[in-house]
């Protein structure tokens, strides 16, 4: 009897000896996961106020040099007394002038989309859609709800994660065609994006986080999102972002 008794104690011992090691580890571990999330959100919020002050110099120290050039140019041409050599330069340096001041300002809403701050993501993500439409050969069909419970930080993200998606599907995958839809879950939100571009193999982590996986995963989890991916190589590409938050 007493040998039953004592071989269940240590029995017992151990098996709570073991399951606190356990808890032990699992808490060592969590507090590594919030740690390695605090470290993506302050590179990411590093990332964003370092695209912003790009995004504020070109317009201070390069558009509005290159628009006083093109007043300029204009006032010039507008002389009758210049050759007609001397205009066909002309018209030329206002042409460069043009197209320079054109991808400084594609350069700048790549970098801050004004849009976003003043009539919100709805607005931002119809408009990055149109700027695809325009320099790339691509059919995009999108369906993209209001979400007006998104706070301006959350709206960035979604608008980075689309920005990336868009990027690799057309410049990367070779997509034709872009099916993208936005729907508000009230709380929260769904995003689906599918391409018929070259597709990935989902299992070689190597290869998937060269084409910015890595980016739209720490900006899922910071909204903390569930991130779904479905690719094949020839069978395209399907991201599946979902946030349902909790209600207040």
């Amino acid at each position: 009897m007493f040998t039953v008794l004592l071989t269940t104690g240590l029995m017992l011992f151990f098996f709570y000896s073991r399951k606190r090691i356990v808890a032990e580890q699992l808490s060592k571990i969590e507090m590594q996961l919030n740690n390695q999330k605090d470290v993506l959100k302050a590179i990411i919020s590093t990332q964003e106020e370092e695209r912003q002050r790009i995004a504020q110099d070109m317009h201070d120290a390069i558009s509005s040099k290159l628009n006083l050039v093109s007043l300029t140019t204009n006032l010039l041409i507008e002389d009758d007394r210049h050759s007609e050599d001397q205009l066909t330069s002309l018209n030329h340096i206002l042409n460069i002038t043009t197209n320079i001041l054109e991808s400084a300002r594609r350069i700048a809403h790549d970098l801050l989309p004004p849009v976003l701050d003043k009539f919100g993501l709805q607005v931002a993500l119809e408009e990055l859609v149109e700027d695809f439409l325009k320099t790339n050969k691509v059919q995009i069909h999108h369906t993209i709800q209001d979400l007006p419970d998104i706070s301006l930080d959350d709206s960035l993200h979604i608008f980075r994660i689309v920005q990336e998606l868009f990027n690799n599907a057309i410049r990367h995958g070779g997509a034709s065609q872009v099916n993208i839809e936005m729907k508000n879950l009230n709380p929260g939100f769904e995003l689906i994006f599918r391409d018929n571009g070259v597709g990935f193999n989902t299992e070689r982590t190597e290869k998937i986080s060269g084409i910015g996986l890595q980016n739209i995963e720490s900006r899922a989890a910071i909204l903390k999102a569930t991130l779904g991916i479905y690719s094949k190589i020839g069978e395209g590409s399907t991201f599946e972002i979902k946030s349902i938050k909790d209600e207040q």
